[in-house]
């Protein structure tokens, strides 16, 4: 693999109680990276139920001898199974939530790959205002980012719909948000850009090498191919600011996860070229 090139993944989720959520693969974890690799991925994105997860599930060798990187590990498991978030008013649970997202980070960094914040980062709510929230949310972020530079360890933040948080919906927040910030890049997630951004490429092209990751999703999160959004100017986009790294396909696997799959790498070699 030309490590110039923007690389094709796609998600697998370990978590029970997100049945029915945008991640392509489930079940198996092997399986699921044999089915990837044959329809010629470069990596998977896993997203498990906490860090217990891996040593059940050796993933960095199951990767290792199939031939496909691990793009990334997610944290959404964090807020949806355990309902931890770094906003949240109380100091035991985001405590709670410092520590899940701690040990997320050391098995993460032993597997090559970043961890992504997402849902974990929370909102405002009863007990805490919305300028509270994003005190804490800093907070949290500034204390993960060192822990992350100790071990060399990398962070992607990812700013979320209006529906979903009133922390971050734009890049351009996201990238004020993560200033100063030594190990923290920015996931720019195109399902939720399509809800929040003006324009979808001048945002990408603002956020420049911020930018450390790609969340591949059509309009209607499901693959790309399958709703409206206008998919070269995007890749051309990240082709100007020298992006060189993932778009990982976080969709809902419909009809079936073999058919989400098989049109998101279709989608990908369509409209990705060597940059």
């Amino acid at each position: 693999m030309n490590e110039t090139e923007i690389k094709s993944s796609i998600t697998f989720s370990a978590v029970p109680e997100a049945q029915g959520g945008p991640f392509v693969y489930w079940g198996s974890l092997e399986a699921s990276m044999r089915s990837a690799k044959l329809l010629g991925f470069d990596a998977i994105e896993i997203f498990p139920p906490n860090s217990d997860y891996f040593q059940t599930v050796d993933a960095k060798s199951l990767a290792q001898q199939i031939g496909l990187e691990i793009a990334a590990v997610g944290t959404g498991a964090g807020w949806l199974k355990h309902k931890l978030s770094l906003a949240d008013a109380d100091p035991q649970v985001r405590t709670r939530a410092m520590e899940f997202l701690t040990s997320m980070l050391v098995v993460a960094t032993q597997l090559g790959a970043p961890m992504i914040i997402g849902s974990m980062q929370g909102r405002s709510g009863p007990g805490v205002t919305k300028i509270q929230a994003k005190e804490f949310l800093r907070e949290g972020l500034e204390r993960l980012d060192a822990q992350a530079k100790a071990i060399g360890g990398r962070i992607l933040y990812e700013p979320l719909n209006r529906y979903e948080t009133d922390q971050c919906n734009t890049l351009a927040q996201g990238t004020e948000r993560i200033g100063g910030l030594s190990c923290t890049k920015l996931l720019a997630d195109w399902f939720h850009m399509n809800i929040e951004e003006a324009d979808m490429v001048e945002s990408i092209l603002k956020a420049g090498t911020a930018i450390g990751h790609v969340h591949f999703a059509d309009t209607n999160r499901l693959a790309v191919g399958s709703g409206h959004l206008s998919v070269q100017p995007l890749i051309d986009a990240l082709g100007q600011i020298g992006y060189r790294g993932f778009l990982s396909a976080e969709v809902f696997p419909l009809p079936d996860s073999q058919s989400a799959a098989e049109r998101t790498i279709r989608s990908f070699k369509q409209s990705v070229r060597s940059v």
